[in-house]
């Protein structure tokens, strides 16, 4: 028997929620947020609160697996068959876009890894690892067509998820030091990573 469908203002309460507890899990992290912080951003007493996740950990983890979908689509959509340097440089663009767009929930997901990703270690273990796996399977194949330089694949794509996730995970200290004269640190951001990546990737 399926669980019956939601209201309308239930699925209101449930996003609610969920953006609130956002916006404290990125900022305290997981340890340093309550139920009673989240449901003071989120306007809602803790009962009701409870009624629609019974713990904190339940919120975390409903934000994390929404978040982790997010954060795999542009990996998954680079195209085994398009020209390597242009389904790159789109990974690249697109990973730094979500930090541009998201945050907060990339905060949400650096605070877990660093705290042993006791949440999703499987997921990491298994989804992750072996999506990775796969993409470097076909970053091999390029290089080995001789299509873009000789790199080790998977540490190519730490250095992407390190230079495109730093503007969220360290957006404070990146406003800080370029100063009011560069608001904005995206578009320059998409030039130099994109010069960056051509010409490692050059043949």
């Amino acid at each position: 028997m399926s669980p019956p469908r939601r209201t309308r203002i239930q699925r209101r309460n449930s996003e609610t929620i969920l953006d609130a507890a956002l916006e404290v899990f990125s900022a305290q992290g997981f340890r340093g947020a309550t139920l009673d912080q989240i449901a003071e951003v989120a306007g809602l007493s803790k009962p009701n609160l409870l009624y629609y996740f019974p713990s904190k950990e339940a919120i975390h983890l409903a934000l994390l697996s929404r978040l982790l979908e997010t954060w795999l689509d542009p990996l998954k959509a680079m195209n085994p068959d398009g020209d390597p340097v242009t389904e790159i440089l789109l990974y690249v663009r697109r990973k730094l876009e979500l930090s541009r767009d998201f945050p907060r929930e990339s905060r949400l997901f650096a605070n877990e890894i660093l705290q042993g990703a006791p949440r999703m270690r499987r997921v990491i273990e298994t989804e992750l690892k072996d999506l990775v796996a796969e993409k470097a399977r076909i970053l091999t194949r390029w290089m080995e067509e001789g299509r873009i330089a000789r790199l080790h694949p998977v540490h190519l794509i730490f250095s992407i998820w390190a230079m495109t996730q730093h503007y969220a995970d360290f957006e404070m200290q990146v406003g800080t030091v370029l100063g009011p004269d560069e608001p904005d640190p995206y578009p320059e951001a998409g030039l130099y990573l994109d010069t960056l990546f051509r010409r490692l990737l050059a043949v």
